[in-house]
C-alpha cells in the first residue's frame, strides 16, 4: 500500500495517533482532520485515496460530511464509529459511505477493508473530479459550495448551486432538461421544466448574465442549457 493516502477524520487524539502509527507502518500516507468542515476542505485539497471517518464530530454529524464530500467526489469512505445500531449503519451507507466498522476494531480487519477500498480507486479508474471548476470568469468551489465571477462572490441557494455546478461539469456541452431535473430535483420531476426556467433565471440575475447576450448560460430551446466556454 505504499503511497496510498488516507485522510483520518476523528476528534479523539488517541484514535488518530493509533491509526497513524498502524497505517504508516503498512506503507500508507496519513493526513488528519478533527472537525467536519476541515474534513471536507482536506478531502478537496489533499485528494486522498481513502477517507476514514468518525460520525461523532464536534461541529457536524459524520453522515453530513459524507454527503458533502459525495457532492463532488467518489473517494472511498470508511466509517469508523462506536454507533452500533443498524439504522446508523444504513443511514451512513445510504449517505454515500462505502464501508462501516464499529469501534473497538481489530487492526488486521481494518487494514483488509482499506486494501479492498484502495482497489476501488485503481490508477486505471480515471482521474478524480477536481474540487474546483473554472470556466472563463466563473469559478466554482465544489467542496465549499462557493461561486465567484471575476473575483466577486455570488451567493446561490442550494439548488441554484447544484444546477450551475452540473452545467460547469459539462461546460461547452448541452445538458438536457431531463438530465438537469433528475440530478437536482429527482426522477419524479423530470417533466417539470418550469422549475428550470425559474431557477436558471435566478442564476442569470445573480451572475449578471443577460439572456439576450449571454456570457455564461445559453438556452437551447426545447432541449436544455449549455455553459458557454470562453
Amino acid at each position: 500500500m505504499d503511497g496510498t493516502k488516507v485522510l483520518i477524520v476523528d476528534d479523539e487524539a488517541q484514535i488518530r495517533r493509533f491509526l497513524r502509527i498502524a497505517l504508516e507502518a503498512h506503507g500508507f500516507q496519513v493526513v488528519e482532520a478533527i472537525r467536519g468542515q476541515d474534513a471536507v476542505a482536506r478531502a478537496a485539497s489533499e485528494n486522498p485515496d481513502i477517507v476514514i471517518l468518525d460520525l461523532g464530530l464536534p461541529d457536524m454529524d459524520g453522515k453530513a460530511v459524507v454527503g458533502r464530500i459525495r457532492e463532488w467526489s467518489s473517494v472511498p469512505i470508511l466509517v469508523l464509529s462506536v454507533r452500533q445500531a443498524e439504522a446508523e449503519k444504513v443511514a451512513a451507507l445510504d449517505a454515500g459511505a462505502d464501508d462501516y466498522v464499529v469501534k473497538p476494531f481489530g487492526i488486521a480487519e481494518l487494514l483488509a477493508r482499506l486494501r479492498a477500498l484502495a482497489r476501488k480507486r485503481r490508477p486505471d479508474a480515471g482521474p478524480a473530479e477536481p474540487a474546483e471548476l473554472t470556466v472563463g470568469e466563473l469559478h466554482i468551489d465544489l467542496a465549499r459550495r462557493e461561486v465567484r465571477v471575476a473575483g466577486r462572490a455570488v451567493r446561490l441557494t442550494r439548488k441554484e448551486f447544484d444546477l450551475l455546478a452540473m452545467l460547469a461539469r459539462n461546460a461547452g456541452r448541452i445538458v438536457t432538461h431531463p438530465q438537469l431535473l433528475r440530478q437536482v430535483w429527482g426522477r419524479a420531476h423530470e417533466n417539470d421544466v418550469h422549475y428550470l426556467r425559474v431557477f436558471i433565471g435566478q442564476i442569470r440575475e445573480k451572475l449578471d448574465d443577460d439572456p439576450a447576450h449571454p456570457r455564461f448560460i445559453l438556452n437551447e430551446p426545447g432541449v436544455g442549457y449549455r455553459l458557454l466556454l470562453p
